[in-house]
Parts: C-alpha cells; sequence; structure tokens
C-alpha cells in the first residue's frame, strides 16, 4: 500500500514535470529531478535516468503534437543539435580540468539575469522584417499559426545561436543537467525566433539529446524500470496536455511561466555549486 501510494505520488509529480516541460520547452528534468531525490529520497543517479526518460516522453509527446500543428522549425532544430553535440563532446574532454561546481555558479547568474530578460514580450521593434543572409541561404525562414492565420518569421544571428548552443552542450556534459533553457534562450533572445516556435523547436531537439544519454544510463544499470514508469506515464500525460494548452494560451503568459521555471533553476544551480553537488 505504501509504495503504490508513493507510485501514485510520482506519477502526479510526473505529469506537473512534463505539463511544464512542454510549456516552457525545457523538458520535464527540470522539476522531475529535484523532486525525486528532495521529496522521494531517490539516488540522483536513478533520478537522472529517470529524468532523462521523462525527456524523452516528453519530446515525444509533445514534439509530434507540435510538428503536426506546424510549430516546429525542424530545419533550425537539426541544425542547432549538431552544435549541442559539439559542445557535449568537447564538455566531456575538459570534464577532468574544469571545476563543476564554479560552472553551476555562473550558470544559475546566467540563467537569473535570462529570466529577467526573457520576461518582457518582444517589442514590435525588435521583431526583424529582413531575412538574414546565413539563414535564407540555409532556408531555415518559416512560418507558424496564429489565430489571424499563418505568420512568417526571419531568423538572425545563425552564427550566435550555434556557439550558445555549443555552450548549452558544454554544461549540460560538465554538469549532468539538460540544456533546454539555453536552447530556448539561445533561440528566442539571440535568433530572434518567435517565443512558441523556440519551446517547441527546444521539445524536438532535447529528446534527441536525451536518447542518446539514456543509452549510457542504461548501459551502467541506472534506470529503474520501477520508477522509470510512472514517470514515463505521468511525464507523457503532462506533455500531452501541455502541447494543447500551449497552441491556445498567449505567448506573454508562456514568458512569464518560463521564467518563473528558469529562476528557480538558477538558484537551484548557485545553490547545488556552493554546496559542492556537483563534486
Amino acid at each position: 500500500m505504501i509504495i503504490f501510494h508513493q507510485t501514485y505520488l510520482i506519477g502526479i509529480g510526473a505529469f506537473v514535470a512534463g505539463f511544464l516541460g512542454a510549456l516552457t520547452g525545457l523538458g520535464g528534468g527540470v522539476v522531475l529531478v529535484p523532486l525525486l531525490t528532495l521529496v522521494f529520497d531517490v539516488q540522483i543517479r536513478y533520478a537522472i535516468g529517470a529524468s532523462l526518460v521523462s525527456v524523452i516522453a516528453t519530446s515525444s509527446g509533445a514534439a509530434s503534437a507540435y510538428v503536426k500543428e506546424g510549430f516546429t522549425n525542424l530545419r533550425v532544430g537539426m541544425l542547432l543539435e549538431i552544435g549541442t553535440v559539439t559542445g557535449a563532446l568537447i564538455g566531456a574532454s575538459i570534464a577532468p580540468w574544469v571545476s563543476p561546481e564554479l560552472i553551476a555558479i555562473i550558470f544559475g547568474l546566467v540563467l537569473i539575469h535570462s529570466a529577467i530578460v526573457s520576461r518582457h514580450p518582444r517589442q514590435p521593434k525588435d521583431i526583424p522584417q529582413h531575412p538574414d543572409k546565413l539563414a535564407a541561404a540555409l532556408n531555415l525562414d518559416s512560418t507558424y499559426p496564429t489565430p489571424q492565420g499563418p505568420e512568417h518569421y526571419y531568423i538572425q544571428s545563425v552564427p550566435g545561436g550555434f556557439g550558445l548552443m555549443a555552450v548549452a552542450g558544454i554544461l549540460s556534459s560538465l554538469l549532468g543537467i539538460g540544456s533546454g533553457a539555453l536552447k530556448v534562450i539561445a533561440m528566442d533572445q539571440v535568433m530572434k525566433i518567435p517565443f512558441k516556435v523556440s519551446t517547441t523547436t527546444s521539445n524536438f531537439m532535447i529528446g534527441v539529446t536525451a536518447a542518446a544519454s539514456a543509452g549510457i544510463y542504461l548501459s551502467r544499470g541506472y534506470i529503474d524500470p520501477g520508477l522509470a514508469f510512472p514517470v514515463m506515464l505521468g511525464v507523457l500525460s503532462g506533455s500531452l496536455l501541455g502541447a494543447m494548452v500551449l497552441t491556445k494560451v498567449r505567448s506573454e503568459i508562456l514568458r512569464i511561466v518560463f521564467s518563473v521555471v528558469i529562476l528557480g533553476l538558477g538558484i537551484e544551480m548557485i545553490i547545488n555549486g556552493l554546496t559542492g553537488r556537483f563534486g
């Protein structure tokens, strides 16, 4: 009875994590790992293993709906994924010589600053009106659905976005965290992609990254089926609901939700860095 009760509570927590992950493009792990480790006393490696399963479920559940609706920019996602993978390889190679605690503190400060900046809607004067030469050459510009019909958008600063993706990959490799926060920030703030397109494309990308990492955790025995099953069901249900809500809710509200979540993530990163959790 106690085990069933705990499984039920984990499923509810996973549902909330999947809902927030689908809305913000961060994946469910941002909420799920602290929940499992702090509330349910799950060992960190098994929590991360379950989190990777949840990220794949979030990406599979939400991303398929977003692609069907026409929000996700697949060409941007596949291009930027190259930067993330490259960064992850660099991070793995320099990990023995870098202090993860210091990196976590710096990353936390960056996220707090980003939470403040991303909370404000983009002004009309900040919306690109002309194509970027490199983005046009790569055929990255696209449209996304709005109540008034398909709206065209121009993508800017492809090298800057690609560089931030590499940084996201390095941080992910060094700290063992998802890099969804920087993915959304890079697309929204640097590449000037509409916020709904940024979050939906991030949801698509994080599944690709998590699938590779999950294979490693599975081979090392860190994915417990008894834990992963309720997590997967909860996150998948939450992500599908989040996908439906995202298409209806205003971008300004999504920005507020995103900023609150990454503010909490930034504070958590600083605390973990100061307490040596990543050591």
